[in-house]
């Protein structure tokens, strides 16, 4: 108790400054590694290291003390193996050019790609024919380019159908789409190692949330056995779209390029 007397006794405004800085910070990191595993692990490592802070100030554990301050040490040399992924996914974001600030109006060219984007997904739909369709956003994807076949062209909804069509060679794998245009085809995405609420989802469901969760692309994704359209964003997945929602997910990607948002519509269905 005297201990307590004590800390208040000193407590002024630039302490409360300090622990509001401070709060900052926490509130940054968890923001950085919402919708992950990580985040996760991250607050039960601060409320382990609350914990033992407020045990080794207020009590007379020696030994306690000293675990939770050698422990210390250790946890700052593990969490940069533990979390290298989420850690390279934030610094991705800190370092994207007009991230805060920058924002991207649609044009005329846009508005038509979105145009073909749902009238695709829609017909993709009606055949049932799967499809993955990756915007890229400010983070390059030309490392998982390379592993297909580059198209280089415009966009239209035809070309499109004809490219996951069952029976074409570029059906099995992903489409890439930069700024107006079809880089490549039958790409390979990295699978999301997480584990999915819905055990039904397949490849290629894992692989439109992996890709997001290594860069900030939006994920287009057609069931092959349902139809349903689904999204991808910053990690996670919202299934069941219509035309209405999809647009509202486009139109908000292509009006807020470079800054991650979430893609949860009013009565989709998230799975994760």
């Amino acid at each position: 108790m005297e201990d307590l007397q004590l800390i208040l006794s000193q407590f002024s405004l630039t302490s409360a400054i300090d622990i509001f800085l401070v709060a900052v910070i926490f509130y940054v990191i968890l923001r950085f590694f919402a919708g992950t595993q990580a985040v996760q692990l991250i607050r039960g490592i601060l409320v382990i290291v609350l914990i033992g802070a407020l045990a080794s100030t207020f009590t007379d554990l020696k030994a306690f003390t000293w675990l939770i301050r050698s422990g210390g040490v250790a946890i700052l040399i593990a969490i940069p193996v533990i979390f290298q992924p989420e850690i390279r996914r934030a610094l991705e974001r800190v370092g994207r050019t007009g991230v805060l600030l920058a924002r991207t109006r649609r044009s005329t060219g846009t508005s038509k790609l979105i145009s073909d984007l749902i009238s695709t997904c829609s017909r993709l739909s009606q055949l049932r024919n799967g499809a993955i369709i990756i915007l890229e956003d400010q983070t390059g994807l030309e490392d998982y380019v390379e592993s297909g076949v580059r198209i280089n062209a415009s966009i239209n909804t035809e070309l499109l159908l004809s490219i996951f069509n069952p029976t074409a060679p570029l059906h099995d794998g992903a489409v890439v789409i930069r700024d107006e245009q079809i880089v490549a085809a039958s790409v390979v995405l990295p699978l999301t190692q997480r584990t999915l609420v819905d055990t039904s989802l397949g490849t290629r469901h894992r692989a439109a949330i992996g890709i997001t969760e290594d860069s900030d692309a939006l994920s287009l994704v057609v069931s092959e056995e349902t139809g349903n359209i689904s999204a991808a964003r910053n990690g996670r997945l919202t299934r069941r779209l219509d035309e209405r929602r999809l647009r509202r997910i486009l139109e908000r990607f292509y009006e807020s390029r470079g800054q991650l948002f979430d893609i949860d519509v009013e009565g989709a269905d998230d799975s994760e």
